[in-house]
């Protein structure tokens, strides 16, 4: 080892406080960027496997109903590469130890195990048998909410007639990884709704679907135009009731999963790149102050013979060393909170199977981004010290020019003690310096900010949407449009205190060249459950003609309010209408288009007609109500507000949170790591005139003062800062998040700013210690023979 080595780990041995500290930085950042990137990367590789593996369909449909024979007419449509038609009904369950009624999607399979499209994985138990109509699978997300073991069973309303289920299979399906009713319903509510497979024969027999089917899917021959196979085969279904075809980018829980992808992406890419930018900022900046503080011993190193090339590499290893550490401790860090977090993801959305990935090429660009920072850093600052003639290098650095500080030519420095002036002078005659540390604190608010908004954004939205917008206690829906003397039923129902109905009509909106899929629903224009509100909490009313949009839906089909919209209703005889928009709403959940009730029944030409309702119930007398509706064929769909809340709170509010509270607790240490670094190098660079001032009669606490005062102003003027740059950050991570399934407000609480205030105190409050018992061992002979 020769002498230059010896010097870098006696270097890294005497700062390893500042080296710990700057190699936490880089491993918050990389593992920051590590854990987001190999979730993301993953979660995509998990997708596309059990899509692969389980032959998930490219087009669906639903009709009311269709022979058989026409199977083999759908097969010969150019680029349709296998069909698989099936009986898809909605029944009402009674299911044990379950108060309130549940919904089952009952779908038909072969009595027969093959394969086939949307081929259920069978987790638990056997496929039913041949002739044995009471067996089916159930979906595992179902029969784990509700306990249920193989050889349970359930009861179900099968076209009116109760029927006893024995569960023979626990299942999972590719088309419900996210397990959801639909209509209007965004979060799952696994207790209250399963899907449930049973033989092809037995559910036909009930349904009188013997020799036909309603529901058919596809999967399409390489390069084969979906929206071709679309046309057409809408074109041959219609006159069977099809009610429209659509491709897998519309299937709705692909959609959510896609969704929550791109979410993901955000977080993988945005705010973890925000964190690997800082931390190399930060890097660059600690360490070209922490090598400028050995100026003298660079001059030395001169005089004694090495060159600029030697030093440059020497100083080079001493900044790889530190960068190589936290990419390391970074690097396993992140690798294992990817593989838990990947864990949880896959067990949310029910995949059989977990295909953790991480890819070479993240690893290389958040170690080269580390790496070139810090080399960036050093070359700076040892290119300005090599610069210097050794005579002049080992000379303590030429004081600064005196002149009356501002205070001073104010005439205001009688209002400070000695040592205040010594730190208000210290600042106005090192502006650079004090800018760098005052920016590198700031960017640490900043991310501690960022970090916080994202919970902040989800409280907000919970709040909003669920009790702002949302206030029913409960929703019911029909089988199928329900004549107006329901509504008076509906309010006769046990514990039933008030009730609004609501109309759904699924549609295709157009706009130019334009198009979505959703349900326009009707509600009741002064109704109470279901209030129209914009961004400001102010309720908007709901016109006699025209659709209400929430800004989403208008942002996808460009519309704007005057507009008029062509609706393409996708129900009986599929009727074309136009629509005006007449305004838009910002909700922060799903997109929706709002109509009043009366003037949707009008737009397709029907009664009084209802969907469903929207309930207010004693609690009391819930259990009553339930019991009713267990007993009600036309009752399919049952949810409530609170578990709609707890689902949100239990999947994208959850999962939002777990991440970030990871990239919260590497800001709280990415924090303390610039303000102890800022505060240790400040002595470095001071020790000899503090120890003149010892000398003078100062004490050690007035010393003390001088230097964590000066610390303690820089930290107070980078506050507002960072306040700053954190509420930019912020905005670019509200319009990120800006999916179809949930949107992020750009709200920042006060506490927020008060958990950043208290945080960035601490890691002062902690700093100052530790740099104060450093000035208190101060030896006052060494240090005024050296700048160390």
């Amino acid at each position: 080892m020769n002498s230059l080595d010896r010097k870098l780990f006696r270097d890294l041995w005497h700062t390893r406080g500042q080296v710990i500290a700057i190699a936490l930085v880089v491993a918050c950042g990389i593992a920051s960027f590590v854990m987001a990137t190999s979730t993301y990367t993953s979660l995509i590789l998990t997708q596309n496997t059990y899509y692969n593996e389980y032959h998930f369909a490219q087009v669906f449909l639903s009709l009311k109903r269709a022979p058989e024979t026409i199977e083999a007419q759908i097969a010969d449509i150019p680029g349709v590469a296998q069909t698989q038609t099936r009986i898809v009904v909605d029944v009402t369950l009674d299911v044990p130890g379950l108060t309130e009624p549940a919904t089952g999607r009952l779908i038909s399979v072969p009595e027969q195990q093959i394969s086939m499209l949307n081929e259920p994985f069978i987790r638990e138990g056997r496929y039913i048998e041949s002739g044995r109509g009471d067996e089916v699978l159930v979906s595992e997300a179902f029969a784990e909410a509700n306990q249920l073991q193989l050889g349970d069973s359930i009861g179900a309303i099968i076209n009116g007639k109760w029927e006893r289920l024995k569960i023979v299979g626990i299942a999972l399906s590719p088309e419900y990884v996210y397990e959801v009713r639909g209509a209007g319903e965004l979060y799952p509510d696994n207790k209250r709704f399963g899907i449930i497979w049973m033989g092809r024969d037995a559910l036909g027999e009930a349904y009188d679907l013997d020799g036909a089917f309603n529901n058919v899917t596809l999967s399409l021959s390489p390069g084969a135009k979906e929206i071709e196979v679309i046309t057409q085969l809408d074109r041959l279904l219609e006159r069977y009731g099809s009610l429209g075809a659509y491709g897998r980018e519309d299937q709705f829980s692909h959609q959510i999963l896609d969704d929550e992808i791109k979410g993901l992406e955000i977080m993988a890419t945005i705010l973890p790149s925000i964190f690997l930018g800082i931390a190399a900022f930060l890097l660059n900046v600690v360490l070209s102050r922490l090598v400028s503080t050995q100026r003298e011993q660079i001059a030395v190193l001169k005089a004694f013979g090495y060159d600029n090339w030697a030093i440059g590499v020497h100083y080079l290893k001493f900044v790889l060393i530190i960068v190589t550490f936290g990419s390391i401790l970074g690097i396993l860090v992140g690798l294992w909170l990817g593989r838990g977090l990947t864990q949880l993801y896959t067990e949310f959305f029910k995949f059989p199977l977990l295909r953790y990935d991480f890819s070479p090429r993240v690893l290389a660009i958040a170690i080269i981004v580390s790496y070139s920072a810090a080399a960036i850093g050093a070359f700076m600052a040892v290119s300005k010290a090599v610069a210097l003639p050794p005579a002049q290098g080992m000379r303590p650095e030429p004081p600064a020019k005196f002149k009356p500080t501002i205070i001073e030519r104010l005439g205001l420095q009688r209002f400070f003690s000695v040592a205040g002036r010594i730190i208000l002078r210290n600042l106005e005659r090192k502006p650079i310096q004090a800018g760098l540390s005052i920016c590198g604190i700031s960017l640490a608010v900043a991310i501690l900010i960022t970090g916080n908004y994202i919970l902040d954004a989800v409280n907000y939205l919970m709040d909003f949407q669920f009790r702002q917008v949302q206030r029913e206690d409960m929703t019911i829906i029909f089988n199928e449009p329900r004549p107006s003397r329901t509504r008076y039923e509906v309010a006769n129902l046990p514990g039933v205190i008030d009730s609004e109905p609501f109309r759904l009509v699924s549609a295709r909106l157009r706009f130019e060249h334009r198009t979505y899929r959703t349900a326009l629903t009707g509600i009741q224009p002064q109704g109470e459950f279901r209030r129209l509100m914009d961004k400001n909490l102010h309720s908007v009313n709901l016109p006699s003609d025209g659709a209400i949009l929430t800004t989403k839906l208008a942002d996808i089909l460009g519309v704007k309010p005057g507009d008029i919209l062509t609706v393409e209703v996708l129900e009986e005889s599929r009727p074309v209408r136009q629509v005006t928009v007449a305004g838009l709403v910002d909700e922060l959940l799903g997109v929706q288009a709002y109509i009043d009730i009366h003037a949707l029944n009008r737009l397709m030409r029907e009664g009084a007609t209802i969907s469903g309702a929207y309930l207010s119930v004693d609690s009391h007398l819930a259990n009553q109500l339930y019991t009713e509706l267990k007993q009600i064929p036309a009752v399919t769909g049952i949810s409530t507000r609170e578990a709609s809340l707890n689902s949100f709170q239990e999947t994208s509010a959850e999962n939002l949170k777990m991440m970030t509270n990871f990239l919260v607790v590497f800001a709280c240490i990415i924090t303390f790591s610039v303000v102890y670094n800022s505060a240790r190098i400040a002595l470095s660079e001071r020790g000899r005139e503090l120890a003149s001032l010892r000398i003078m009669g100062f004490t050690k606490a007035e010393v003390a003062f001088i230097l964590l005062g000066e610390q303690a102003i820089l930290t107070l003027l980078a506050i507002p800062f960072g306040y700053l740059i954190g509420y930019g950050l912020a905005a670019l991570m509200s319009a990120a998040f800006n999916s179809e399934l949930y949107r992020l407000p750009l709200i920042i609480t006060n506490y927020n700013y008060a958990f950043t205030f208290i945080m960035v105190a601490i890691a002062g409050l902690i700093s100052g210690f530790i740099i104060r018992r450093q000035i208190n061992r101060l030896d006052l002979i060494a240090v005024l023979k050296t700048r160390e």
